[in-house]
């Protein structure tokens, strides 16, 4: 009997075995996955490729000149969205606390960049982030505070909260606050050739058509 015991374990742990590397792999191709909801326009589109970078994107690198530092430049991942799902305006809003040096320097000069990579989307490829195949932004302008009572702070805090539910519950005292890019100036690279020419004005005047774009996350293995 104690040997059919050791067995029936040996046995259990065997399966638990198969099951923890069956796991592994189908969350290693799933990782793998395109993750953007929406397809990646035409490189020729330049105001479509930068509204579809912004709107599926979830991060990216916010750059601000610190006062400590001399005014060198500082770098920072920060979370974004530029609208609630679909209803995406282009413009990014961040939620800060002056706890943390990007809003610390924001507010003595506002002067700021925000680069996003197509990368983290899945779509790439096996192109290097670096590739020009493989889209990236930068929009530069200023980071302001936003009225925290007016329509467009709840407005931006539903966009957050939709793409950041973990939001919801950061500590309410380190006063945390909407912030936005006012954008000035757009450099975007997606495809051979050098910077896409794109002005602001062109950038938020485009609209995201979920009809025109709408695809499945496919396998890019």
């Amino acid at each position: 009997m104690v040997r059919d015991q050791k067995m029936n374990i040996r046995g259990v742990a065997n399966c638990l075995w198969v099951l923890s590397v069956v796991s592994l792999l189908v969350g290693s191709v799933q990782g793998r996955r395109s993750f953007a909801a929406v397809k990646k326009p035409d490189p020729n589109n330049a105001a479509a490729t930068a509204r579809w970078l912004v709107s599926q994107n979830s991060w990216g690198v916010l750059n601000t000149l610190s006062a400590e530092l001399g005014g060198a430049p500082f770098g920072n991942v920060v979370s974004f969205s530029d609208g609630e799902p679909g209803k995406g305006a282009g413009v990014p809003y961040f939620y800060l606390t002056t706890l943390d040096p990007t809003a610390q320097n924001a507010l003595k000069d506002q002067r700021s960049s925000f680069t996003i990579s197509e990368y983290p989307l899945g779509t790439c490829g096996k192109a290097d982030p670096e590739n020009p195949t493989c889209s990236k932004i930068t929009l530069t302008g200023k980071l302001i505070s936003v009225d925290e009572k007016s329509k467009e702070a709840e407005s931006a805090r539903n966009a957050l909260f939709s793409k950041h539910p973990e939001m919801k519950g950061w500590p309410k005292g380190h006063d945390f606050q909407v912030y936005k890019l006012v954008i000035e100036d757009i450099f975007l690279i997606d495809w051979f050739g050098g910077p896409k020419p794109l002005t602001v004005d062109e950038y938020l005047k485009t609209k995201m058509s979920l009809a025109t774009y709408r695809d499945k996350s496919v396998d890019i293995l």
